[in-house]
């Protein structure tokens, strides 16, 4: 299916959010969970420290505090980051991803007397639904340096939020865990963590770990009623194509590539 033409504009009426500026859009709608994916500047591995990473961790829970942001899942890779967050304020998500990354980066330029951008054009924000393709976007984030084969099982990588969710971090936690059992749909954090490490496990045990596009490529990701919805509201301003993508999964994506993330290993 293809929608047709023109830019996007900002609609207010509608509760429908996006930032327009050249090259890859952003769409944010109120209470959609968001897959935030953002990368070095040329690729390179500038977070390949594990101070450097840490650092950023530190950062990224106090400036989540008072945000009107979710954090959902994480991965902070050396030359790129994931971040799942949800926000019922759609103007919250760019603020505090301007605060987050502006801060850091210069942070990190003032401490490698270093001049120039950090990062790589803009963000690139995916929409998720909410129950199991979010499930899914947790697992590829988590997963992400056991597919670029730095670590065997993302219990071995501290800077994700495998440890949080399956109740092994139990303080400094950067997740919002009560918003991840409302929109995954989990009773309780025990069933939370068990069903989140068998889910992982399976992933890892079966060598599931090829990069999916979808998650870093498209505007939104879910049911084909979902990406409907979604491509309804932007429907004539951007030139757009649903897709079928397996699992029971369909995107809606601009008709030209938007982003493109490369995983690579971290020392």
């Amino acid at each position: 299916m293809r929608y047709g033409a023109n830019r996007l504009e900002f609609l207010p009426q509608s509760g429908y959010h996006a930032i327009v500026m050249p090259r890859a859009y952003r769409y944010l709608l109120p209470g959609y969970p968001c897959h935030l994916t953002h990368r070095c500047h040329d690729g390179e591995r500038l977070m390949r420290f594990k101070a450097i990473r840490e650092e950023y961790r530190r950062r990224l829970i106090a400036n989540l505090d008072g945000s009107g942001v979710s954090l959902l899942a994480y991965c902070i890779t050396s030359n790129h980051v994931h971040l799942l967050v949800v926000s019922d304020d759609p103007e919250a998500i760019p603020r505090f991803m301007q605060r987050q990354q502006g801060e850091f980066g210069g942070w990190y330029n003032r401490l490698k007397k270093r001049k120039g951008s950090f990062w790589t054009d803009r963000y690139h924000a995916t929409m998720i639904e909410s129950g199991e393709h979010l499930w899914r976007c947790m697992r590829y984030c988590d997963l992400n340096m056991v597919r670029a084969g730095a670590v065997e099982h993302p219990r071995k990588w501290r800077w994700c939020g495998y440890d949080e969710l399956t109740g092994a971090r139990q303080r400094n936690r950067a997740l919002d865990l009560p918003k991840v059992l409302e929109l995954t749909g989990r009773s309780d954090a025990d069933e939370l963590a068990a069903n989140y490490a068998a889910f992982v496990e399976e992933a890892v045990a079966g060598e599931r770990l090829g990069r999916e596009a979808q998650w870093t490529e498209s505007i939104a990701v879910g049911s084909r009623e979902f990406v409907e919805e979604v491509a309804g509201k932007i429907e004539g301003r951007v030139k757009l194509d649903i897709d079928e993508c397996g699992e029971e999964s369909w995107t809606v994506r601009e008709t030209e590539p938007a982003y493109g993330l490369r995983d690579e290993p971290s020392a």
